[in-house]
């Protein structure tokens, strides 16, 4: 059974540390967070998947269920969700959506654990949903910006985001940090943010004014901001083409899928030389670093979480606050990321889990204090 004591949690933290986050008023729950982040980071990393106890591979909707936990006794230390039902849909849809993604929420702070979130946001100026879509979508970076046509619309969006924020109070009646991943994946174009659809200067343009809207404007100080790309980048100076800036940023991360089994191919090398470009530039700046999206789907490799996962991790000393796989659909029989009860990988995923660098949920104690 895997036993571990996280001491350095009772850490007593220096002022003037060279971590610092944007947010200067941000809650004392966030605050812990971040630094407890950055200090589990030097030997650990937090297991996370996506929509984890919303749904899994066949079911929906049970209480206290996740996949991972059906293979290993605890759910995932990061459980992603996505503010894409926010907007673009009728009020009482939005609504809807609004109190489970809260519950869901409030439910990871009080059990412990960690909620990171993901914006598959539909182009507020088209159709075509968040995807790219030839002769339906439009480049709207440029008209979502300070003076852009569909700029109060977008502010109207930022609204509902801070809200949904500002009402998911855990048990003991204090906010629950999130961390905030917008625009993902912005140096491909399968997005109607990606690089083709818009300049770099609107990208960091919608990218600050986002920041300061929330934090300035709507108080939201429950936040930490993500940067991640994916990863079309080869150096460091291409991993900054499209950053906003340290002091609009809180942690950086990358997502890749391809260098680790897509389609069949693998490219560990360059997978690591990436992650290590992610983690250097984290240290440099004082910020978190994350590998914030990857898997293999339906996951045919049954030794891929040691093999390739683990030791792509612990190849280097890189201080990455948590990885996250995505998500196990519930209808499909190929489209998942995380093991359940007899799929291939299972045996393997428990080492992983046993491993003393990962951590899941029954692993924290105290990570917002």
């Amino acid at each position: 059974m895997k036993t571990l004591i996280l001491c350095v949690l009772t850490i007593i933290f220096s002022v003037g540390a060279a971590f610092s986050q944007i947010d200067k008023k941000a809650t004392p729950e966030t605050v812990a967070l971040y630094r407890n982040l950055e200090r589990l980071s030097e030997e650990h990393i937090l297991f996370g998947h996506q929509h984890a106890t919303e749904y899994g591979h066949g079911w929906v909707g049970d209480e206290e269920r996740s996949d991972v936990k059906s293979v290993t006794g605890s759910h995932p230390a990061v459980i992603g969700i996505d503010f894409s039902g926010l907007s673009g849909r009728p009020d009482d849809a939005i609504a809807k959506t609004k109190e489970a993604l809260r519950k869901n929420v409030v439910d990871t702070y009080n059990r412990g654990g960690v909620t990171t979130v993901a914006w598959h946001f539909s182009n507020p100026a088209s159709g075509g949903g968040f995807y790219w879509k030839d002769s339906v979508s439009v480049a709207a970076m440029a008209l979502i910006k300070p003076g852009g046509s569909h700029h109060e619309q977008y502010k109207k969006i930022l609204r509902t985001i801070a809200e949904l924020a500002q009402s998911v109070k855990g048990r003991d009646g204090t906010l629950a940090p999130m961390i905030f991943r917008p625009f993902h994946e912005f140096d491909g174009d399968w997005f109607w943010w990606g690089k083709r659809h818009t300049s770099k200067e609107d990208f960091m343009a919608v990218w600050r004014f986002t920041v300061a809207y929330l934090r300035d404007e709507l108080n939201v100080h429950n936040f930490i901001y993500a940067f991640s790309p994916d990863n079309k980048f080869n150096s460091e100076y291409e991993f900054l083409e499209r950053y906003p800036g340290n002091d609009w940023v809180d942690l950086v991360g990358m997502d890749n899928y391809g260098d680790f089994g897509r389609d069949g191919k693998y490219n560990l090398e360059a997978g690591l030389k990436k992650l290590k470009i992610v983690s250097d530039y984290a240290k440099k700046a004082g910020k978190l670093a994350a590998f914030t999206e990857t898997g293999l789907e339906s996951i045919p490799n049954p030794t891929w979480w040691t093999d390739t996962l683990l030791k792509t991790l612990k190849a280097q000393k890189m201080n990455l606050a948590y990885v996250l796989v995505w998500r196990n659909d519930t209808k499909s029989p190929t489209h998942f990321y995380a093991p359940f009860p007899g799929q291939v990988s299972e045996a393997d995923f428990v080492k992983f889990y046993n491993d003393p660098y990962t951590l899941f949920e029954k692993d924290l104690r105290g990570i917002y204090k």
